[in-house]
């Protein structure tokens, strides 16, 4: 079967198998993390940022290429995790730019888009590293560019593309030393050949994209949220001011003139406005759209069958209601410091030191680059700075400064400690620049220690670990690890401390104890009595304690 030229249905099912078969395999990409670690969540983040994109293709009404390779880009961006997603994100963002305006695409258009989001991807990381994702999606792309000079058919096209994604995978371990010593190949980028392996299937009939239950108000939703109307434009700019529903009960009543046909009925209502969203099967169509012509809506609908449900809101009025109430809120600030961490305690010792807005997330629960910008404008500021506190929420973090109009920056710290410690370098009266450049500095005065238990049995860094022992990590190396807590955390201490060392502070998460601590502190007055040591209550998930040396 020879496919000459992919359009925007084709595109949608494609953008669907891809993250069905992302999606059956998630644990696997999650149990290739190189750290034995409770945090092996590439798989999950890539799945949860694909699968916004391919919501946003879904709510998109296009049958563009150039457009609906948009959405996903959108939609991906938004809901990047991890660093892994944003990659992802900005794979697809250069993918959707190579096909801007066109709309329906060959093979040489295709090949193009894979190369254009490896060049953007590239672009967007600070340090490219080779055996990663970026080396699959690279070699791949290459593949692809030569294949298209060869053929017009665009199955044999995606066949080259993936075969060179698994082969530049299979070599991964060559490339990057430690996946050789664990024995596992890169996890993002066997999450991209999944990907490629659900266009391809797509592409070739053999996997059907499975039915999914649609959900007009959850479709609904979703569609305002993406189109903004609330929030991006003046009441008077809204070029469709009637949120118009109906529900149609097919063949019934008096005024039915026609046999329903799906693709007839979309076309004539996306001429009458924006929005549009038609869910249909053999008995029932639901349909929602912005439009300046509810009646005619409604009467084209009775061609089709009786009306069950109509629903109109006038959106302008709804917009000036909004605006009024958003007038009188709070006053805009010139500062605010956003921090990502989990745990009740947590929270609370940042806000204790000047952050304006603490979002849950962190090991396990990397926030969306929509999330962090969520956070952000819950706190109207003309600047804003961002502590990820975890390495793998910096480019979503770089992400949401980019998205957000005011001014952001990121202050690149790793850990909860250091977040902590950055805040003392803060201070709202200096400008963006000051602040970035003092709060960075301070990061490099502390010591970062975390305990926490081993996932899976490996050997690393010349240490043996075992399943469910536990190991202390210091500044990302594991240092210590061995079956009791108390001694793990005990020996973490220890090899963290040097001459000049004067503060240890020691957080207790939901699987650590004050009895522990206590006998912690007392060790030390014992045996370090020229330090001093402090204990909080931090509430962290994953890690029993976390430790700082300062």
């Amino acid at each position: 079967m020879d496919v000459n030229s992919l359009k925007a249905k084709k595109f949608r099912e494609m953008v669907t198998v891809g993250r069905q078969r992302l999606e059956e395999h998630t644990d696997y990409v999650n149990s290739l993390n190189v750290f034995p670690v409770p945090d092996g969540d590439t798989g999950t983040n890539m799945n949860l940022s694909f699968t916004s994109g391919s919501n946003a293709v879904k709510e998109s009404s296009s049958e563009k290429m150039g457009e609906i390779t948009q959405a996903l880009a959108k939609g991906l961006l938004m809901g990047a995790r991890g660093n892994s997603g944003v990659i992802l994100s900005q794979l697809f963002r250069g993918f959707a730019k190579a096909l801007e305006g066109k709309d329906e695409v060959n093979a040489a258009d295709l090949a193009q888009a894979f190369q254009g989001g490896v060049e953007t991807a590239y672009n967007a990381v600070m340090k490219p590293v080779e055996g990663t994702i970026l080396t699959v999606a690279r070699q791949s792309a290459k593949a692809g560019l030569k294949k298209a000079e060869e053929t017009d058919d665009i199955i044999e096209l995606m066949e080259t593309v993936l075969n060179a994604a698994k082969r530049s995978l299979k070599k991964t371990p060559d490339l990057l030393p430690i996946l050789k010593e664990v024995g596992v190949v890169d996890s993002g980028g066997q999450g991209l050949v999944y990907i490629y392996e659900g266009f391809l299937s797509s592409l070739t009939g053999e996997a059907p994209v499975e039915e999914e239950n649609h959900n007009l108000e959850e479709m609904v939703r979703a569609e305002h949220h993406r189109s903004g109307v609330h929030e991006s434009v003046n009441t008077q700019d809204i070029t469709y001011g009637y949120c118009t529903e109906i529900m149609v009960h097919i063949g019934e009543g008096e005024t039915v003139e026609k046999e329903f046909d799906y693709d007839e009925f979309r076309n004539y209502l996306n001429e009458l406005g924006d929005s549009l969203l038609v869910v249909a099967d053999e008995e029932i169509i639901k349909v929602h759209v912005h439009t300046e012509r509810p009646g005619e809506v409604m009467n084209y609908g009775q061609k089709f069958g009786s009306l069950m449900k109509i629903k109109v809101d006038n959106m302008r009025e709804q917009h000036s209601a909004l605006s009024e109430d958003k007038a009188k809120k709070v006053e805009e600030k010139d500062f605010a410091v956003v921090a990502i961490a989990a745990g009740e305690g947590l929270k609370e010792l940042f806000e204790s030191l000047g952050v304006d807005c603490v979002l849950q997330g962190g090991q396990t629960m990397n926030p969306s680059t929509e999330d962090i910008v969520k956070a952000m404008e819950s706190v109207p500021a003309k600047q804003y700075i961002v502590l990820p506190n975890n390495k793998n929420i910096f480019m979503a973090a770089e992400q949401a400064t980019k998205v957000i109009a005011a001014e952001a920056a990121v202050v690149p710290t790793r850990t909860i400690q250091q977040g902590l410690t950055a805040m003392l370098g803060y201070n709202p009266t200096q400008d963006l620049e000051a602040n970035s450049e003092a709060m960075t500095d301070e990061i490099e005065l502390v010591k970062s220690g975390q305990v926490t238990f081993a996932v899976r049995n490996t050997e690393l860094n010349g240490l043996t670990i075992k399943k469910d022992d536990y190991m202390g990590i210091i500044d990302g190396d594991i240092k210590v690890t061995a079956p009791e807590l108390f001694n793990v955390t005990l020996e973490t201490i220890k090899a963290m401390l040097d001459d000049e060392s004067e503060i240890v502070t020691v957080f207790i998460g939901e699987d650590g104890s004050v009895e522990e601590t206590d006998k912690l502190a007392e060790f030390m007055e014992q045996n370090y009595p020229d330090i001093e040591i402090e204990i909080h209550q931090g509430g962290q998930p994953v890690y029993p304690y976390l430790i700082s040396v300062e």
